[in-house]
């Protein structure tokens, strides 16, 4: 099959891995039929994560149909269209009885992509599929659904809910990628008094305020003092941080108010400066975090019901050939406007399937 191999840092390769195979019971086999790029992709590339290693598979968000399954998979079978989440889990240990996924001690956790090879290929192998897959009604359109491999439930959970958004409250969005809007879009669940966003590209800045924002400010034109005076001096509730940047989150913690939360989601690969000098008296919550996906089922009933942004956010589709250059247009989004780049093969009226391994 054809798959994007990471190579080293600054290098990729769109090239004929082998197929994979069942190497667990509780493993799926599933063909990739819609896949995106994600901003990790990109840290990955830089040299940002040094556990992907050359010769990984990219990719970690993708929706596909099932072609095999291990003798202990349950929940889903040969034939049926799914949702690849991002986190697998085992199902076993500490951390996924209590519903922390991301942090999954018994082999899963993020490992698409990142430990194992990913999403961003022909096929994938899925590992505890009954648990990291989830069945998708018909409703849903595949390009709809991938949304919720990563974006949505990593906003939700890393952004809104770790930031604990309330009504009422000023809630700036630092960074409107995808998963700043993806975080502008589910905040609003919460009815925030107002949701203000900042970036340097005007394009994204526009996007917010499709997905709600009430006000935006280029990132280089002062955004601490658009919120001081929004705020009378006060300062925001929630600072959600989506870039990945030291400069972003040191920004985050000079317009968040006192008693107020900063939630970290954006990926970072460098030091950033922790201002304790200003900060130990200020009562701040500061927070990180990994997505879970816990939220996922909740997310995929609440997009099956059309309560959930999604299309909007894909502003470039691709063949599954077109890997590199799809990489291309999302790395230079500042120039071609790029949001969510979605990838699919020509879609077929008939997939060849395996019986269930014993």
């Amino acid at each position: 099959m054809k798959a994007l191999v990471f190579q080293g840092p600054g290098q990729t390769a769109w090239q004929d891995v082998p197929d994979p195979g069942i190497k667990d019971a509780a493993d799926a086999i599933v063909r990739v039929d819609a896949v995106t790029i994600c901003g990790t992709d990109l840290h990955i590339i830089k040299g940002d994560v040094p556990e992907v290693t050359p010769g990984r598979i990219l990719g970690h968000e993708a929706v596909g149909t099932v072609v095999e399954t291990g003798g202990d998979v349950r929940t889903v079978r040969p034939g049926d269209r799914v949702l690849i989440s991002c986190i697998c889990a085992c199902g076993r240990c500490r951390f996924c009885r209590e519903g922390h996924y991301g942090q999954c001690r018994g082999g899963g956790g993020w490992v698409l992509g990142h430990t194992i090879d990913g999403t961003q290929a022909e096929y994938v192998r899925v590992p505890f599929a009954d648990l990291s897959v989830h069945p998708l009604p018909s409703t849903v359109d595949s390009y709809d659904a991938v949304l919720l491999a990563d974006i949505f439930p990593t906003s939700y959970e890393v952004g809104v809910l770790n930031g604990n958004v309330r009504p009422g409250d000023t809630v700036v969005v630092v960074g409107a990628g995808p998963i700043g809007l993806a975080a502008i879009a589910t905040a609003g669940l919460y009815s925030p008094g107002r949701t203000i966003a900042v970036d340097l590209a005007e394009s994204r800045l526009a996007a917010a305020r499709s997905l709600g924002a009430d006000a935006t400010v280029n990132a280089a034109e002062e955004p601490q003092q658009l919120v001081d005076d929004l705020t009378d001096g006060l300062g925001a509730d929630v600072v959600i941080e989506a870039v990945g940047v030291p400069e972003a989150f040191e920004m985050c913690t000079r317009m968040v108010r006192p008693g107020g939360r900063v939630a970290n989601i954006g990926v970072h690969g460098k030091p950033a400066t922790l201002h304790l000098e200003d900060l130990w008296i200020k009562d701040i919550t500061i927070t990180t975090g990994l997505v879970d996906t816990y939220s996922t089922p909740m997310l995929l009933r609440m997009m099956a019901a059309g309560r959930l942004p999604s299309s909007s956010l894909i502003t470039h589709r691709f063949e599954l050939g077109q890997m590199e250059e799809a990489y291309d247009v999302f790395s230079r989004a500042g120039d071609t406007g790029a949001l969510k780049v979605a990838l699919g093969g020509p879609q077929h009226d008939a997939i060849t399937v395996a019986a269930p391994q014993p």
